[in-house]
């Protein structure tokens, strides 16, 4: 079964068959063989069930945005982005769980918190990599965020080396010089852009 209930049969598609080959806390490998519009006889498709995720633009009294540098083990390299993580808790269709694990995430990655008139605004979600996965990543604005009165608490797991505020103008320029480049702060940035939130 997938992590989540967002991705569910709908006219013309349906799941043929399903066999698990590989389960983890983070990741299901199914062999499926899925029935779809234009393929009645059904295709046969590997897909990586993950849970859903968060990824959090937070936004400083002054406009400036956070990133932090985090090691990415895949990549072999450690990256410039917004703070990200899976939803462990809740229905991830959710609104208010999306926001709360986004605003635990900030916490523990950034050492930032919304401030008392914080506005925590959704941008919608988006698919990481419909081809393989149907992860999905919700996109969370949060402005203005402040120091938190505890720090940085990282997950054992992470690897994260740095945190810096840059303004639009910085940002911009790493995202042209090819020094960003995770699909979660270019996707943040893309909705960012089309929905009139940056000057």
């Amino acid at each position: 079964m997938p992590f989540h209930s967002l991705i569910v049969d709908s006219e013309g598609w349906e799941t043929l068959e399903g066999r698990e080959v590989f389960a983890n806390p983070y990741v299901q490998v199914q062999l499926l063989k899925v029935r779809t519009p234009t393929r009645p006889g059904g295709v046969e498709w590997t897909v990586v069930h993950r849970k859903a995720a968060c990824v959090i633009v937070p936004v400083l009294e002054d406009g400036r945005f956070l990133l932090i540098r985090q090691e990415r083990v895949p990549v072999r390299q450690a990256m410039w982005e917004f703070p990200a993580g899976q939803i462990d808790e809740g229905d991830a269709t959710s609104p208010e769980t999306v926001a709360r694990n986004g605003i635990r995430e900030l916490r523990e990655e950034t050492g930032y918190e919304p401030s008392p008139q914080a506005a925590v605004k959704s941008l919608g979600f988006f698919f990481s990599s419909q081809g393989f996965t149907d992860e999905m990543c919700h996109l969370l604005r949060v402005e203005p965020v402040v120091p938190s009165a505890d720090g940085c608490r990282h997950d054992g797991d992470e690897a994260i080396t740095g945190c810096r505020a840059v303004t639009l103008e910085e940002l911009r320029a790493m995202i042209a010089g090819n020094e960003i480049r995770d699909a979660n702060t270019l996707a943040a940035f893309a909705r960012m852009s089309a929905l009139g939130l940056l000057p």
